[in-house]
């Protein structure tokens, strides 16, 4: 086996449809948007690559046919942010080789080491936009722009620890979801306790100005998260770019304070049974499938819930979950909840109050690269 840096076209084509090619039979394998993906390996099309050095590796086998990938890169705002020599990997997949999943993590290491990394973490996805291996949930299939993996990625990483766990938690209606009593006539004594708070739906007319709220309220909100770099605009404009085809307005809800938004909930369909269905092309008849297929949808991702901080300990969380439980609760749905830090408390002790239930581990590795 050997491993090579992708440098032509054909080697960019291996490159994004290897997942396809690996794991095609496999039921929880669910394909991107052929139309987006390839360009989005690139600094011109992919705002987080613009602002970072980067290179992708193919893994061969001995009949010089592509068994494996990854890509290194270092993120060079997340550095400037932290002061920090930290390089990551992602988009790695591989056949169940030790061999060639180990050329992959040494080829990745090397060439962070290279360029003056002391560390190397990951799995984080440039272009997928998602955070590490599955570690329990493996036999699920994963929601829109989450991570899927067969299990035995976490034999190759052996040699480094655990940097963090992401939790997943769900709320499933058709199975007997209902929101707890407690939470009974909440939004009628928050407003009349707050009577100059009010919320609204997304207003897709003016994206641009609430892209602007939701990256301000993020960036003031989550600054103390673990991992968290202050978003660009660029960036969320690109991720509401990605959303907009599908976005259900009873999903997300702006909060404001008389006219000013102080917290957000983002939520949308899970389209990953859509994209499975057409193959993940949208041509030349896959898009009208998606777009009838989106009104048929139970399952849903909350994506993202932040509140400003002047806000935090007053429960506009809280207010924001009700809200969006009421307005899908008629569509027996299945919300599920991603992306929460094992340590953020206070997120893990609302949503079990809330009466969700966890169901997936994703697990960030890390390694130092020097002694």
């Amino acid at each position: 086996m050997k491993i090579i840096t992708v440098a032509t076209k054909k080697q960019m084509r291996a490159f994004v449809r290897l997942p396809q090619k690996l794991y095609q039979n496999d039921s929880c394998y669910v394909p991107p948007l052929w139309a987006d993906e390839r360009a989005a390996y690139t600094a011109k099309n992919n705002p987080i690559l613009k602002n970072s050095d980067f290179t992708l590796f193919l893994a061969l086998d001995d009949q010089s046919m592509p068994v494996g990938r990854t890509i290194a890169y270092i993120d060079h705002n997340y550095n400037r942010h932290y002061d920090a020599k930290i390089g990551f990997f992602g988009a790695f997949d591989c056949i169940a080789d030790h061999s060639a999943g180990r050329l992959l993590v040494e080829a990745a290491e090397e060439w962070l080491k290279q360029r003056g990394m002391d560390t190397v973490r990951g799995p984080i996805h440039p272009v997928a936009e998602n955070w590490g291996f599955v570690l329990e949930g493996c036999d699920s299939a994963p929601v829109y722009m989450s991570p899927w993996n067969p299990v035995h990625y976490h034999d190759f990483f052996k040699e480094y620890s655990k940097a963090k766990d992401l939790l997943v938690y769900e709320a499933d209606v058709q199975n007997g979801y209902t929101l707890p009593k407690r939470f009974e006539g909440f939004i009628d004594r928050f407003l009349r306790r707050y009577p100059q708070i009010s919320i609204r739906r997304l207003n897709m007319s003016r994206i641009k100005d609430d892209a602007r709220a939701i990256l301000d309220i993020s960036n003031a909100a989550l600054s103390d998260n673990w991992g968290y770099v202050p978003l660009e605009l660029s960036v969320m404009e690109d991720m509401l770019k990605k959303l907009k085809l599908i976005v259900d307005p009873d999903a997300v809800w702006m909060v404001e304070d008389d006219g000013q938004p102080v917290g957000y909930c983002l939520g949308f369909p899970d389209i990953n049974v859509l994209l499975a269905r057409i193959r993940g092309r949208l041509f030349p008849f896959g898009w009208l499938s998606l777009l009838r297929g989106l009104k048929k949808l139970r399952d849903y991702r909350l994506f993202g819930l932040a509140v400003h901080p002047r806000w935090h300990g007053k429960a506009l969380d809280a207010l924001m979950y009700i809200h969006l439980y009421q307005n899908l609760y008629a569509k027996n749905v299945r919300m599920e909840a991603n992306y929460i830090l094992e340590d953020n408390l206070h997120i893990k002790n609302a949503l079990e109050k809330l009466g969700l239930v966890r169901t997936k581990t994703y697990r960030i590795y890390e390694k130092p690269l020097r002694a």
